[in-house]
């Protein structure tokens, strides 16, 4: 990528930001029902669920994961109970950080403004802001604009809340399913991924490939 001052450097939150650990959430509480070698596929299941149940008419997220864990049981003859949903998604509250966020951001905002487009609600959100160790000029969740991302609404209504055009913006993330895809067909030219080791590469959405929020200060100049 060419050197780029955006208007504003946009931000998926859970996965390229925050440690999402809901395949460790769901792990710890069916380790006495599901098999440790059969947990990575069936924690995989249920990441599959959770993106299907994301593509339809919005929903509180614990529906999300309720209706995804409920899924993944049922496909794998294992017994579910509401608490195990309730385990699940009260663990979120409880993630921090991947260990390069604090100082990446707090570089970045020396600058630019941060801004947070997020798959969350916002009852959620506000455990993780402040644990990102840098000011966020915006958040915006699902739960605000009505829609889960890769659905394109959250992205538009975020232009719109910014007041500037897709080449304007820098948007990062670790996801191509959930961002990156997205976020190319809607004309934002300049994206950078952060390589969690979630997805294979996939070049054609014409992104800036780093390995953590460290090395983002310097595809901006800083």
């Amino acid at each position: 990528m060419a050197l780029f001052k955006p208007k504003f450097i946009t931000f998926d939150c859970y996965g390229t930001l925050i440690n999402f650990d809901m395949a460790g959430a769901a792990a710890r509480c069916f380790k006495d029902r599901v098999a440790a070698e059969e947990m990575q596929a069936f924690t995989t299941d249920f990441s599959r669920y959770r993106m299907d149940e994301v593509l339809g008419a919005w929903k509180p997220y614990y529906d999300v994961v309720s209706n995804a864990i409920q899924r993944t049981c049922k496909k794998w003859g294992v017994a579910w109970d509401k608490a195990d949903s309730d385990f699940i998604y009260t663990d979120c509250a409880t993630w921090g950080p991947h260990p390069d966020v604090p100082a990446g951001l707090a570089k970045l905002a020396t600058e630019f403004p941060l801004v947070l487009l997020s798959n969350s609600m916002k009852d959620l959100l506000p455990h993780h802001i402040p644990r990102l160790g840098a000011p966020i000029h915006l958040a915006i969740t699902a739960e605000e604009v009505g829609a889960y991302k890769p659905q394109m609404k959250g992205f538009e209504y975020m232009l719109q809340q910014l007041d500037c055009r897709p080449d304007e913006i820098l948007h990062v993330s670790s996801s191509f399913r959930y961002d990156l895809m997205t976020a190319h067909d809607l004309g934002i030219t300049h994206k950078a991924w952060v390589n969690r080791g979630h997805e294979p590469a996939n070049p054609y959405y014409g992104y800036t490939e780093i390995p953590d929020v460290g090395a983002l200060p310097a595809l901006v100049g800083l």
